[in-house]
This record gives structure tokens, sequence and C-alpha cells, in this order.
């Protein structure tokens, strides 16, 4: 397959060659370095917080906190304020439009969020540096968002203004979109901003969209980078049991928690399947591993490459990933309790508990697919204890003689979402091709490397970004940060001590740099 087993070259911008080495040599520079750390560091310190529970823009007064972060970008990059059409979108969801002197090129979309996961209080004490310091060392920055998405953010942002500076004028439009709560639902930004977008642009109006997503580093002994050509889908299933209350002196057998705990035991002694296809994005990653990985096992590169036509070397390559717990999430659904409750008093029997369980849907199965597994792999122990059971709003119940309580399946959150459609990479032109010849590019004109050094490889992303809001708007969305996982840059995301290292962020914009200058001047539509 074109794009896959081929190693696409680097790719520089010809027309703006000069352009694209006088920007990298000043991104290199002292004075800019200290310049960009500055935009960064004063980022981080404005807290961005997102929790699960807030309320809609202009109803919850969390969300004020996106006012100052706005004041800020205004201030920091004034060039980007004065040469491109900004639109808010629901107050805090930004929208610039860079626009280009050819309309019959789609515009390119650079996306990424705001806000950031807040910090636990209790665990503050064992940061490095206070969470929001934007503490500046001489290698790294650190503080919340760091490198989770302010990075990503403010290096596109940053590679804009530096453009704007050298007057560079681009002939393909350039949008950039900023969404406000990823981290909790994407309701409030993307999903408004991708209604918004749609609106302007239409249908696949865009000729390829980058968002945040996994970066680089070294497996089996080579550099890869992995940009996500999909994503996994998204169930939290809430399980619900009620049965009668009483004195806790006169126990039944079973409590509604005892019965919730066999619930839950039953679920994860029994995970749902993992098959492993050929058209997935994981089987295409393990391809390019054969292919490029120095240090892979010569058994595991056997079982790859024979997996590409032998049904049974595809099953036996299944077995050997299901005990990797990496590819097996990956591959498969998966399954994850994450909350449970029950019971308000120690001489009460409980009346009610309940638990959540976390889906990642298999790009190869669906959220119908999962509510029915999970339905049938609870209707035994339903039926062992007795329970009238109601299966994700279903009308028909099933129900045992004298039912002695009720077992209830659900969206917990109504917020179920298929697995990402997946992007094409053996399109001709391939966008595929030109975002893998920009990052091997960036990566090798960071180090002054004149070798390989770095093989690109589709993947798959286990979260989920902003990009399902905007899967309407173009069939190519990568989901890549040009960032150095081997380094600790991606270490403390959404836990203590996150900081990317200068070195990564400065490389960051360098790549945001190049792939505007590569989407300038290719023949993509």
């Amino acid at each position: 397959m074109a794009g896959v087993n081929e190693d696409p070259p680097p790719i520089v911008p010809s027309k703006s060659f000069e352009l694209w080495t006088d920007i990298g040599l000043v991104i290199r520079s002292d004075a800019y370095r200290l310049r960009a750390v500055e935009w960064l560091s004063q980022a981080v310190k404005i807290p961005t917080e997102t929790y699960d529970d807030m309320g809609p823009v202009g109803g919850d007064d969390r969300w004020d906190a996106f006012g100052p972060f706005h004041d800020y970008l205004r201030a920091a990059f004034p060039l980007v304020h004065s040469n491109l059409e900004l639109t808010a979108v629901n107050t805090y969801g930004i929208v610039f439009v860079w626009n280009g002197s050819d309309d019959t090129k789609k515009p390119l979309l650079l996306a990424g969020h705001q806000d950031v996961v807040p910090v636990d209080l209790a665990t503050v004490d064992d940061w490095v540096h206070p969470p929001y310091s934007g503490y500046y060392d001489g290698q790294r920055i650190w503080g919340r968002g760091a490198s989770d998405d302010k990075n990503g953010l403010i290096s596109i942002l940053a590679s804009v203004e530096t453009l704007l500076e050298a007057s560079f004028e681009p002939t393909r439009t350039i949008v950039l979109a900023f969404g406000f709560d990823e981290e909790s639902s994407g309701e409030e930004g993307a999903r408004k901003l991708g209604v918004e977008l749609q609106r302007r642009y239409g249908k696949g109006g865009f000729s390829m969209i980058v968002d945040e997503g996994d970066g680089f580093g070294e497996k089996f002994g080579t550099t890869f980078a992995i940009p996500a050509i999909a994503e996994k889908g998204y169930l939290d299933v809430k399980i619900e049991v009620t049965t009668p209350g009483g004195h806790s002196s006169l126990p039944p057998a079973h409590t509604s928690i005892g019965i919730l705990a066999a619930l839950l035991v039953e679920l994860e002694n029994k995970p749902h399947p993992m098959r492993l296809e050929r058209r997935s994005p994981v089987f295409l990653t393990l391809q390019c591993l054969a292919d490029h990985a120095e240090e892979l096992p010569v058994s595991l590169r056997d079982s790859i490459k024979h997996a590409s036509h032998s049904e049974e070397a595809l099953l036996d390559l299944e077995r050997q990933l299901a005990a990797d717990k990496l590819y097996s999430s990956l591959i498969g659904t998966t399954q994850s309790v994450t909350m449970i409750e029950g019971g308000v008093k120690a001489n009460a029997l409980p009346e009610h508990a309940w638990a959540l369980i976390n889906h990642r849907i298999s790009t190869e199965s669906s959220v119908e697919e999962t509510i029915v597994y999970d339905a049938d792999t609870l209707r035994l122990l339903a039926k062992a204890f007795n329970l009238t059971y109601i299966t994700f709003g279903a009308d028909a119940t099933e129900q045992g003689t004298g039912s002695s309580g009720t077992l209830i399946l659900s969206d917990a959150w109504s917020t179920a979402l298929e697995p990402a459609p997946v992007t094409p990479i053996d399109q001709e032109p391939s966008p595929y091709a030109l975002l893998a010849g920009t990052i091997k590019a960036t990566y090798k004109f960071h180090r002054n490397l004149t070798g390989g050094n770095i093989a690109v490889s589709p993947g798959i992303l286990a979260g989920n970004t902003d990009t399902q809001s905007y899967w309407k708007l173009s069939e190519c969305i990568f989901r890549y940060n040009h960032q150095d996982s081997s380094n600790g840059d991606m270490a403390g995301l959404h836990t203590v001590n996150e900081y990317i290292t200068v070195d990564g962020y400065m490389e960051m914009i360098q790549f945001f740099v190049t792939l505007i200058l590569n989407m300038d001047e290719s023949t993509l539509p």
C-alpha cells in the first residue's frame, strides 16, 4: 500500500526554501529561544481548568478563566491578531483565518485546545515547581499545560507570528481553531467550532486537519513518528443495582453492593474479544515496524510479514499481541471500572449502588456491538440474582418471578462516540506523504542530519481529541504533536510535574512553519 511500507522522503518548500532556511536559523537563535520561552511560560501561568460538571457558557462562572488567557494572547501575538480574521465562537472558542490568494485550494486547519485538566490540590507539594508557575529552569518549562496542549497552541501561533514577521503571504488559506473544553467534553468548544467551520467551508471543505496527538520516540532501536489516522470510540456504561433496604442486622444473601461487585468481576473476567484485522491502523503500524525497526525481534518481524497474506499467521500474531498490554489496548475494545458508589450508612442496607465502566472502542467495532456485549455478559448473573434487567433504555425488560431488585445498564452521560473514520493514506497526491515528509524534514533540519534517522508510520490514538467534532470537515485528519516522548516531554500529562523541554518546544515551532510552507506549495486540492 502506497505510503505505508514505502519510506516517504523529507519534504521541504522549494519556492520558499530561502525563507524556510532563514526562519529556521532565527528559531535556533538565543534571542528567539528566550522569546518563545516567554510565550509559553506566560501562557502556562494562566489556569484554564475545565471540569466534567461545568454548565453552559454564560451560566457557569468557571468559564471566566479564559478571559485573561485571551487577553494574554492578544498582547503576545500582535501580528496574528492584526493580520488574521478573528471570530469568537460561543465566547471562548477561537477561529483565526489567514486568507490565501488562491481560492481554488482548500484551507489547512490547525487545531489545539486552550483548557487543561485540573491540578489535584493534594498533589501540589509533589511538583518540582508549582503547577502554574511556568518555571523555566534553563532546559524545561514546567506547569500544567506545558505539554498538553498549550505547547501546541502556542507553537501554532508562534509559527504564524514568525511567518508574518518575515512578510510571508500564503497562497492557501490557513485556519486556526482552538477549543476550550477538550479535557471535559468538547460540547461548548469544538462542537460549536465544528458547526461554524462547516457553515463557512462546507462538508469536506478542508484539505487537511492536524490536531494534537502522539509524537515520536524510539521503538526497537529506531525513532518512529506515529501520526494517528484514527481514534477509538468512547462509551461510559453505568451499571445500577437497586434492592430493598432494611437494617444491616437482617441482611439478605447479597446486598446491592455485593451484587454490583459480582457483576464487575464478571465483566473484568470476560474482556471484549480482541481481533486484529489487516485494514486496521494498528496493523499498518506493525507493518512499518517490520520494515524499519532495526531491533525488532526476528520472530515478531516474521509473524508480521507472514500475517499480511496468511490467515494462520494473522491469528498467531493476534495471540502474541494479546499478551502485550500496549498493543492489546490499541487493537481491542478496552474496559476500565473507573467510578463506584453505594450505601449511605454503616447500619443500613444499601438500596442503590452503581459503577461506571469506561470503554475505548476498537476501530473494528462499534458502540452498538459494545452495548450488546456488555448486556449479554451480565444476563446470566441478572437471572441468577433474580433481578429485573433493563438494558440501555430498552422498552422490554427481563424479569424473574418475584424479582428481588433491578439491574439497569445505560449510557452514563449520553456521550457515546463511534470510532473515528480512518484517514486514507494511499491517495495521490497524498496528504499523509506530505505530513510524513514534513516530519522528516523538521527532524533532520533541527538536528543538522544528512541521513534518514526517523521513520514515519500511521497509527491510532487510544483517547479522543477535538477532531471528533471535525469529522465532516475533511477525510484527512491527523492527530500528531511533533514532540519527543523519549526525552520525558509527555511523561507528566494529566499528572504531577508536567513539563516540556525547550529544545522540543522549539522543534514544534519549526514543524508548524515547515507544514504551513509545504502545504502552501503542495498540489493537494
